[in-house]
């Protein structure tokens, strides 16, 4: 049996500095499993996947955030939806990627970025479809294997509506009055 992975809390401070820089912020999703507490605001740019819906979309997440460094998910506290949304988007990671999160570059992925053509793609380009060599060295060492990061926001949406609720910056439709008891 697999050992369950390691979850580290993000602080929101830290999180709201990612997603104020530009360069960072690319590199960053949020990810909201608030069910119907989601009213009343969101932070910024989130993507929002009720708890309820999360296993059937957990394919399209592994897919879509492929490319991030930094996953973020978060609940109303983050103490169960927003962990346990964490760990079960780890395991389908691992179960479509492979045990050493193989990421090897596609070719059209390649060939986009880095403009090759005609011969240059027929070199770097293994039995599988898949870059294996570019200029003499394994696509992985070239690229460095990708290594995302997965994240739980510490203490949910409600530290971070305490601290960050009326910056429009980083929040989308707050409503304080929701909040206020919470």
């Amino acid at each position: 049996m697999q050992a369950l992975p390691t979850l580290h809390r993000m602080p929101t401070t830290t999180l709201s500095s990612l997603l104020l820089s530009p360069t960072a912020s690319a590199n960053v999703a949020v990810i909201d499993v608030r069910d119907s507490d989601h009213a009343g605001g969101h932070i910024r740019s989130s993507i929002h996947v009720p708890s309820s819906t999360l296993d059937h979309r957990l394919p399209e997440l592994v897919r879509t955030l492929r490319s991030k460094e930094k996953v973020v998910f978060h609940c109303a506290l983050s103490q169960q939806r927003g962990p346990g949304a964490a760990l079960r988007y780890m395991r389908e990671r691992e179960r479509m990627l492979g045990g050493a999160e193989a990421e090897k570059v596609k070719v059209d992925e390649k060939v986009a970025e880095e403009g090759l053509s005609g011969q240059d793609v027929k070199s770097a380009v293994g039995a599988k479809g898949e870059v294996e060599k570019v200029d003499g060295t394994q696509a992985e060492e070239q690229e460095g294997k990708h290594q995302q990061e997965v994240w739980v926001l510490d203490g949910g949406f409600v530290k971070w509506q305490e601290r960050y609720g009326t910056d429009d910056r980083l929040t989308e439709d707050y409503a304080p009055d929701i909040w206020n008891d919470y």
